[in-house]
């Protein structure tokens, strides 16, 4: 800004001039007493401070204290609803595990049956093969004891043409004569008997 230096002088005097004047109608030769502290302005910075009180008293009261409480309630209204629905939602689970644990059970049931049907079916196959396998034995048994009957027969008739043999050799060099076939054979067959 531009100021001319006429106009400083003139406007420094000027202010020197009002404050000594201000200072001689107030009564007082020396320096002036800080606002707030001096005592004659004491009633109005009371009647301020009493108004301005009032006036945030009644601001709290009407415009901070209900909002406040309805945040409060807000956020009572909340846990209210959340518990609520925890409580639910803890039913709803334990309805859950109560379910599943039946589930569970008849599952478990369901597998002892097709596992005891599984033992059952298998030990009547088993038995069955067992069977099988024994009328086969059997018959093989029988087979084979009718085979060693008849081969025991046919060496029966082969040892008995032998021993036949044999005895007429034997008693021939035993008694230097020969016997009949006919004697030889009775004497063979009353051994046997």
């Amino acid at each position: 800004m531009f100021v001319s230096p006429a106009f400083a002088e003139n406007a420094t005097a000027a202010s020197a001039q009002s404050k000594t004047t201000t200072a001689t109608q107030a009564g007082h030769s020396g320096p002036e007493a800080f606002p707030p502290f001096d005592s004659t302005y004491f009633p109005s910075a009371l009647l301020w401070l009493a108004i301005t009180f009032i006036a945030f008293y009644i601001f709290v009261k009407r415009v901070v204290v209900p909002q406040i409480g309805g945040v409060l309630e807000n956020r009572r209204e909340k846990i209210a609803s959340d518990l609520r629905n925890a409580g639910r939602m803890k039913e709803e689970a334990d309805a859950a595990i109560a379910a599943y644990e039946q589930e569970l059970a008849a599952a478990r049931a369901h597998a002892g049956e097709i596992g005891q049907k599984a033992r059952d079916e298998a030990k009547i196959a088993a038995e069955a093969e067992r069977r099988k396998i024994e009328a086969s034995l059997e018959d093989k048994l029988a087979r084979a004891e009718k085979r060693i009957a008849e081969i025991r027969a046919s060496a029966m008739k082969d040892v008995g043409a032998v021993a036949e043999q044999t005895a007429s050799l034997i008693v021939e060099k035993l008694t230097g004569g020969q016997s009949s076939k006919a004697e030889i054979a009775a004497a063979l067959s009353s051994v046997r008997e």
